[in-house]
């Protein structure tokens, strides 16, 4: 899958234990667990802040969206790698599943 990093690139050797997919902050709170790739469309601040709580590993966004530089900024000081791809949510996820990562 082609994905473009926006920040983090020297840690994108690190290991994620599965992939947790949605555009919604109290789902993302509620059901995502440590070490996961959190993918969403979501490109606020709060979804950094939700993965520095959750201890997701990365944040893929989705659909072309590209955070701020704000977002960028708080991503680098939380050594959380950021990345961006082209395609759905619901694509991104079957993709990265077909390829091995499963749910959290």
């Amino acid at each position: 899958m082609h994905a473009e990093v926006i920040c983090g690139e020297e840690m994108l050797d690190i290991d994620v234990s599965s992939g947790f997919g949605c555009d919604l902050i109290s789902d993302s709170l509620c059901f995502s667990r440590p070490d996961c790739l959190l993918i969403t469309g979501l490109t606020n601040v709060q979804i950094v802040r939700v993965a520095d709580m959750v201890e997701a590993r990365a944040i893929m966004f989705v659909r072309g969206k590209r955070p701020g530089e704000d977002v960028i900024q708080l991503a680098k000081e939380n050594r959380i790698p950021l990345l961006v791809t082209r395609r759905f949510l619901f694509e991104s996820c079957g993709i990265l599943y077909q390829q091995g990562l499963h749910s959290s």
